[in-house]
């Protein structure tokens, strides 16, 4: 296997501490790398000497002759003028970008929906982040950083990056760096992690739930001076074992090890106890969703949700971003009323809410945070323990030397510990999450996940964070088309629904001449079909004098050829539709699941030659 990378006596230091401190360490053709670690420990830094950003105070990085390394980093450097199309495939002819399968898939898995000429300016920062990712993953490198890459991606955008990464290096011989909290993305991705704590970094095999194993062992073996840390991963990985068949094949584990590891360790909830608290302290009513709708601006967002939510119930909420998650939320928390319908609240229903926005943190921003905790309760019962705030908070991976720190002063991570702990405080029995897993790093999220396990009270959630979902909550919900949808298959129902859905054309077609004519061409036909960016119109678009000076019986010719590709476009559109159906109906059917998929990957393949062909005649009848 050919080296690619490497690292040799690495030292960085900043003013006020040492980052890192003798680092040796390498990447090899193959290797995808997960990077773990405490927010602040040097996660970023280490990604930013391995690409050359950063320069180390001693040692040096070498890489092998003509390696191409590509970076995401948490930065923004889009322009605000550029155009969405532009800064993703740049000056290359449509011709080339949109004949090449990699490049669509990359723009049909990250930005369907944007407009292609749109303005970068005009985007949210969740877009401008997407923007950023497609234009690093279009481009042809042999080593790929990305950092936090899932930020403003859903579930559905996630898993596409994950099947990305997985089949991109098999082809292209490359390795992968991935800072990211999102455990589920390191299960599926990495073949190895690496752990920056303490000036070092220690590499392990396999992805997070092989970490867990080893790091478990690691800490066991060195007699647990963190004996706080190594109890929560013991329950973390006690989970991995029980809760998530998927992960416990994994050939990396060692079976008899973890068993004998957890075998003193309690499920991660007695569920039955949790639901007799919660009646305890909600009684029978909850809050009940009567056929509420919600509509902004003339559009319906919510239609007929009928939901009876009961004491105890630990659900989330999936759904595409702007689907309707957060407008469900605050019908839920009653910041929101509906249009139609209406919400029933118990009379004992106390709601606390942890948004995205850090809301309740704005007014006292000015406020020490030991300030801001002796205002609370004196003491928080956990696991039948006594605790203060500041334990609580110390318990969130809370550096005490951060009691001092203003509260505007704090980084995304500390203000969501901070943010927590105020709600907790609070003392809600429905807590309504919004995105908890932003700005936390993994010890942070098992912290979270830890404290939710004892919480007796209703908990609904709404996060693109497929492993948290799958911790913390009993059972998911959907939001499609408007309607709320029970997934008793959880996530990976969620993920089938998605792809089964009649996929909309991709938003660089929306505009062609031919997609706003009506006419059944690819633009129109609802598949994800290939046609020229906005405003390829006329003589001004990219395409335009593509092939000038045609005659007029070529023309006629290319006009031809469009009816009959048009023909063809119609049917694969009318056969695919029925495939989709009949795969719907065979969900449980795996055997003939697989044909249909196989049948419609063949579609796809068939779809994608005539597009190419529809493209090159209707320029040639212009």
């Amino acid at each position: 296997m050919a080296h690619l990378l490497g690292a040799e006596g690495l030292h960085l230091q900043y003013p006020t501490r040492v980052v890192f401190d003798s680092v040796t360490l390498g990447i090899d053709e193959g290797d995808r790398i997960g990077i773990v670690g405490r927010n602040g420990d040097g996660k970023s830094s280490l990604l930013g000497m391995l690409s050359g950003q950063i320069a180390p105070d001693r040692g040096r990085v070498t890489r092998r002759g003509g390696i191409r390394m590509g970076v995401l980093d948490q930065s923004d450097t889009l322009g605000d003028d550029d155009t969405v199309g532009h800064a993703i495939v740049g000056d290359r002819p449509v011709h080339e970008w949109a004949g090449d399968a990699a490049i669509r898939d990359v723009i049909g898995g990250l930005v369907p929906d944007l407009p292609w000429e749109a303005r970068i300016g005009t985007l949210s920062g969740g877009q401008r982040r997407r923007v950023a990712l497609a234009a690093l993953l279009v481009g042809d490198w042999d080593i790929i950083a990305l950092d936090e890459p899932t930020n403003h991606l859903d579930v559905e955008g996630i898993a596409w990056l994950a099947a990305h990464l997985k089949n991109r290096w098999p082809r292209t011989g490359g390795g992968l760096l991935l800072i990211t909290h999102d455990r589920w993305l390191l299960d599926e991705v990495a073949t190895s992690t690496w752990e920056v704590h303490d000036r070092v970094v220690e590499p392990f095999e396999g992805g997070y739930a092989a970490y867990v194993l080893q790091r478990v062992e690691r800490d066991r073996m060195a007699a647990a001076t963190e004996a706080k840390r190594q109890n929560l991963m013991r329950k973390e990985l006690a989970w991995l074992r029980r809760g998530a068949p998927a992960r416990t094949s994994k050939p990396k584990f060692r079976i008899n090890a973890a068993n004998q590891l957890i075998e003193d360790v309690p499920p991660p909830r007695d569920r039955l106890a949790l639901s007799r608290l919660a009646v305890a302290r909600l009684g029978k009513d909850v809050v009940d969703l009567l056929g509420a709708s919600v509509a902004f601006d003339g559009r319906e967002v919510l239609r007929d949700v009928e939901w009876r939510i009961a004491p105890g119930e630990r659900t989330a909420i999936l759904g595409a971003n702007g689907a309707g998650k957060s407008t469900l939320l605050g019908l839920i928390s009653g910041t929101l009323a509906p249009t139609s319908g209406r919400v029933k609240r118990g009379k004992t229903v106390r709601v606390g809410v942890l948004d995205q926005q850090f809301r309740e943190l704005t007014d006292i921003a000015g406020e020490r945070v030991r300030e801001v905790l002796a205002r609370t309760k004196a003491t928080y019962v956990v696991d039948g323990k006594e605790m203060t705030p500041a334990q609580l908070l110390e318990r969130l991976g809370f550096a005490r030397e951060h009691l001092s720190a203003r509260v505007g002063e704090l980084s995304g991570g500390q203000k969501r510990r901070l943010q927590l702990l105020l709600v907790l405080l609070s003392e809600p029995n429905v807590m309504v999450l919004d995105e908890p897993s932003n700005d936390v790093d993994t010890d942070m999220l098992a912290a979270m996940e830890d404290l939710f396990d004892s919480w007796p009270g209703t908990l609904i959630v709404v996060s693109h964070d497929r492993y948290l979902v799958e911790r913390i909550t009993d059972q998911q919900y959907a939001i499609l088309d408007g309607r709320l949808r029970h997934l008793p298959g959880g996530v990976d129902e969620y993920l089938r629904l998605r792809a089964a859905a009649p996929a909309p054309g991709p938003a660089y077609a929306a505009s062609t001449p031919l997609a706003s004519s009506g006419s059944p061409g690819p633009a129109a036909t609802g598949s994800g079909a290939v046609a020229r960016p906005s405003g390829s119109g006329g003589s001004s678009g990219p395409l335009a004098g593509a092939f000038a000076g045609a005659t007029a019986a070529q023309r006629r010719e290319a006009r031809k050829t469009m009816a009959r590709v048009e023909r063809a476009l119609s049917r694969l559109a009318e056969r695919e539709a029925k495939i989709h159906e009949a795969m719907v109906a065979s969900a449980a059917d795996h055997e003939t699941a697989l044909a249909l998929d196989t049948e419609l990957r063949g579609i796809r393949d068939e779809r994608e030659a005539l597009e190419l062909e529809w493209l090159e005649a209707a320029d040639l009848a212009e």
